[in-house]
């Protein structure tokens, strides 16, 4: 006679523990969706590793688009290394009112980010990933963003546990994946992608940051057609983005064209998977 395995019975203590979290999961869904519930567009904008521009080209892209006359959000999901605000040059940070969180306003754009609340700016933010977690879910549930076109994220780079937690929790109608021209770039911004694919959300095409003569050109558009993805287009290396007191999309015209460029192929492909929202003026 065979004796079949039975798997060992829960307690009642063990049973309503479950049930406390499975409603308090359920609960903090319902928070995430309601806050969020004014938003027609959310576009993730992410990279296999750091340093490749992904914060420069999400501040500039919401910049952009404010100035196309959208109403938009931008947040700061790289939680223990935020630099969104300091790049939009946010001047008053966000802050807490009456249990909301209050985004800061910077050319048009709402912001938040952890930056905001830290009390030195150099302060390291060590947290494993559950604190991570956490503050990612503070974020999604506590921001009272309004009525937005668009919510550009920030996301935090690589494929870990960070950017996972955006992923899963966060309905996000597409990616926009950064790399530049190196081949290694290259490399991981196709395990980005291979990541995203898998979780079944849009990558909305991949746009190439730092092209010039120091790091050549032309990974991203061969990256874009090995995948059979949209190449949205190159930005290239300018002393443009020294400027600290604005994103450059706002004070150079060569930045400017850029970002024409890369919104005609962005419109695009929102309309295709049809979240493209009507231009609000404001």
């Amino acid at each position: 006679m065979t004796h079949q395995h039975q798997p060992p019975q829960m307690s009642e203590e063990q049973r309503q523990a479950r049930l406390r979290q499975i409603k308090g999961q359920w609960e903090q869904r319902r928070r995430i969706t309601e806050t969020l519930g004014r938003i027609k567009t959310k576009i993730g904008v992410y990279s296999g590793k750091g340093g490749v521009g992904k914060t420069t080209v999400a501040v500039n892209l919401a910049a952009y688009l404010a100035k196309q006359g959208f109403r938009v959000g931008l947040l700061d999901a790289d939680i223990d290394c935020p630099n969104v605000a300091k790049v939009i040059g946010a001047t008053e940070p966000a802050h807490v009112h009456e249990g909301r969180i209050e985004p800061a306003e910077a050319h048009g754009v709402s912001v938040v980010s952890m930056s905001f609340f830290q009390e030195k700016e150099d302060e390291a933010i060590i947290f494993r990933g559950p604190m991570i977690h956490n503050a990612i879910n503070q974020f999604l549930q506590m921001t009272e963003w309004g009525d937005l076109d668009f919510l550009v994220v920030d996301l935090p780079p690589g494929t870990s546990d960070a950017p996972l937690t955006i992923m899963q929790t966060l309905t996000l109608d597409g990616f926009v994946i950064v790399t530049t021209p190196q081949s290694l770039a290259a490399l991981d911004a196709k395990r980005s992608i291979n990541m995203v694919r898998k979780l079944n959300v849009n990558v909305l095409g991949i746009v190439e940051n730092m092209t010039g003569d120091m790091f050549g050109g032309g990974a991203g558009e061969q990256l874009a057609k090995d995948l059979g993805l949209a190449f949205l287009g190159q930005v290239a290396m300018r002393r443009d983005y020294r400027t600290d007191t604005k994103p450059s999309v706002l004070a150079s015209k060569d930045v400017l064209k850029e970002y024409d460029h890369i919104w005609k192929g962005l419109q695009a492909r929102l309309a295709e998977v049809d979240a493209l929202p009507a231009v609000h003026k404001h």
